[in-house]
C-alpha cells in the first residue's frame, strides 16, 4: 500500500489566497490523475467546498472528531493525497495539534508523507510566520508560496529583509504563483466551478456552458505557469516515490529566476492542461 500523503495550506494571517492555491493543487492532481481528497476548515459553510463538490469535506479542525476524520482515515482512503485548507489563524494550532497527537512523530519515521505550502503575504507579520513555522516542519517537504495575488513584491526591492526571512530556511523551497487576470479571477468564482472546468468550458453539472473565450484563455495561461511552478519543484516525485527517505527540500534548490527560468517547465505543464481538456470534451 503507498504511503498516505498529508498536504497542509495555509497561514495564520488572512487574505494570502490560501483556497485559490489549494485550488490550482486539487485541479492539477486531477489533470494527472492523482485520486485526492480535500478538507474545507472554513467551517459551517466552507469556500473550497463551493468550487470542488465532489472531493471537498467542511469540518471544524479544532475539533477532536473532525481531526479524526482527516487523519485516522489517511491509510484506508482511496485517495492517494488528502488535502486540507487551512483557513486563517488556524496554522499554528494546527501545527500543534499535529505535534501534539504524534502526526509529527510518524512523518520523522517515514510513515507518512507530509506537505506544507505556506502561504505569505507581504506584510513582516505574515513573514514572520516562517521562524514560528519552521520547528513543525524540519520533517516536512516545506514549501514558501508568494501569491501574487496582487503588485506586491515581498520586499524584493530590501534585498536585507528579503534575506533575513526567504534565506533563513535553508531547506525550504520557494513556489511563485502569478496573478490572475482580476475580470477572470472574477468570472470562475461566479461560476463556482475548478479552474479546470472553466478551462474546458463546463459548468458545476458539467454540462457546456458560454464563458468567454477569453477569459478562459486568460485562465488556462495563468493554471499553465502555476502548474509549472510545481513541475519545477518535482512536487509528483513526492508522491510516487513512497520508499525515499530523503526530503525534497533537501536537494539542492536553485533560485528559479536564474537557474531554472519558469520558461523551462511551462511547455510540459501546457500540454499536460491541453491534454486534459481535450478529453474532457472541451472546446477553446
Amino acid at each position: 500500500m503507498a504511503k498516505p500523503a498529508l498536504i497542509l495550506v495555509g497561514a495564520d494571517k488572512g487574505g494570502v489566497g490560501k483556497t485559490t492555491v489549494a485550488r490550482t493543487l486539487l485541479d492539477y492532481f486531477t489533470a494527472h490523475h492523482i485520486a485526492t481528497r480535500a478538507f474545507d476548515t472554513e467551517t459551517p459553510k466552507g469556500t473550497l467546498k463551493r468550487f470542488h463538490r465532489d472531493v471537498s469535506e467542511v469540518v471544524d479542525a479544532t475539533a477532536v472528531a473532525d481531526q479524526m476524520r482527516i487523519i485516522d482515515t489517511l491509510s484506508t482512503t482511496d485517495a492517494s493525497v488528502t488535502v486540507v485548507d487551512v483557513r486563517a489563524g488556524l496554522m499554528s494550532p494546527t501545527l500543534h495539534a499535529l505535534r501534539d497527537i504524534g502526526f509529527l512523530d510518524a512523518v520523522k519515521k517515514g510513515q507518512i508523507t507530509f506537505v506544507v505550502f505556506h502561504i505569505l503575504g507581504s506584510s513582516i507579520a505574515s513573514l514572520n510566520e516562517i521562524e514560528e513555522t519552521a520547528p513543525f516542519t524540519a520533517d516536512a517537504e516545506y514549501f514558501l508560496v508568494k501569491n501574487f495575488i496582487n503588485n506586491t513584491n515581498f520586499f524584493d526591492w530590501d534585498q536585507a529583509t528579503h534575506a533575513t526571512y526567504f534565506k533563513k530556511l535553508k531547506d525550504a523551497v520557494v513556489i511563485e504563483i502569478p496573478k490572475l487576470n482580476e475580470m477572470a479571477y472574477e468570472q470562475v468564482e461566479l461560476a463556482s466551478v475548478p479552474f479546470l472546468t472553466f478551462v474546458g468550458n463546463k459548468d458545476a453539472k458539467g454540462e457546456t456552458a458560454n464563458y468567454s473565450f477569453v477569459l478562459r484563455g486568460y485562465v488556462r495561461h495563468w493554471l499553465g505557469n502555476v502548474w509549472a511552478e510545481y513541475d519545477r519543484v518535482k512536487l509528483l516525485d513526492l508522491f510516487e516515490v513512497a520508499a525515499e527517505t530523503t526530503p525534497a527540500r533537501a536537494r539542492p534548490a536553485a533560485d528559479p529566476r536564474r537557474d531554472f527560468p519558469r520558461q523551462a517547465f511551462a511547455a510540459p505543464a501546457l500540454l499536460a492542461l491541453r491534454k486534459y481538456t481535450r478529453t474532457s470534451g472541451s472546446r477553446h
